[in-house]
């Protein structure tokens, strides 16, 4: 079961237990077989990394982003990929890979300067030290944002999409970046700031879960009740049974994440058709 916002400019919750139990069945049979309804990266089946590795932010030779492209000439939409509090890993760089297959330019950003934690001492020093200067998170998107524009089978539109200490960058960002087009959270940290707010320009897609000790679901209540006196368009949804990080790492319970996963998916491609296609 979850908790849902509708994607207008008039959120209001919605009951969806009948459709998550659909998914549940469902995935079973995506368990047992190839769980192709969601991307190989985040079910832990991606073949070799067919993208490469890209110096998109000038300003620091350290941070090293990866690119993946889709085939075709395009024109195609970008997607900019912002990694979790362990920095710019393998599963970051299938998870590109996978979206350049559903046809978007993916270039997963490198905010750790080249960086990644081997343990939480180690991520929580990174995201600390990143977090504390803000000025530099941002100016390393506006390259990535300027560097996928700059790709000739691009469509000019740009969306973020971003995984726990990377889905409260994509806000941060959101709130004082160069212009894009979308906004995707995945359990990342969140502001309630309506004069904030009111300054976006684009809309918002969240996948939050009720039992997440780090944002409460008072907290996305709060920034989804702001998002529509703002008139600002989002899908935010509080999935139930599943834990904080469940979407990248659906192989570590597939069981019980695979549903979920996929309605998070399946709403994430309709928010980025609506967005940036």
């Amino acid at each position: 079961m979850s908790k849902a916002f509708s994607h207008g400019t008039r959120p209001s919750y919605l009951r969806k237990g009948v459709a998550i139990l659909a998914l549940t069945v469902l995935a079973i049979f995506h368990v047992q077989a190839d769980q192709s309804g969601l991307p190989e990266a985040i079910v832990g089946k991606a073949g070799p990394l067919s993208g490469q590795d890209v110096q998109y932010h000038q300003a620091n030779p350290l941070s090293i982003g990866y690119l993946a492209t889709p085939a075709g000439d395009g024109p195609h939409p970008s997607v900019i990929l912002i990694h979790e509090w362990n920095g710019l890993v393998q599963r970051v760089k299938e998870t590109a890979d996978s979206f350049a297959k559903e046809g978007y330019i993916a270039l997963a950003a490198d905010l750790y300067s080249g960086r990644t934690g081997a343990n939480p001492d180690e991520n929580m020093v990174l995201v600390r030290e990143t977090l504390s200067n803000p000025e530099e998170l941002i100016a390393n998107l506006n390259s990535a944002v300027s560097y996928l524009k700059k790709q000739k089978n691009s469509n000019q539109k740009v969306a973020t999409i971003g995984w726990c200490y990377g889905g409260g960058v994509a806000l941060t960002f959101a709130l004082g970046g160069e212009h894009h087009d979308a906004t995707a959270i995945f359990y990342g940290r969140l502001l309630a700031d309506p004069q904030a707010l009111a300054h976006v320009d684009h809309g918002f897609y969240g996948t939050f879960v009720e039992n997440d000790r780090g944002i409460p679901v008072s907290d996305v209540e709060n920034f989804v009740s702001v998002l529509r006196n703002a008139g600002i368009p989002n899908d935010v949804h509080i999935y139930d049974e599943v834990r904080h990080g469940f979407w990248l790492h659906v192989d570590r319970d597939p069981e019980t994440n695979t549903g979920p996963a996929i309605d998070a998916w399946e709403r994430l491609k309709g928010f980025l058709n609506r967005t940036v296609l």
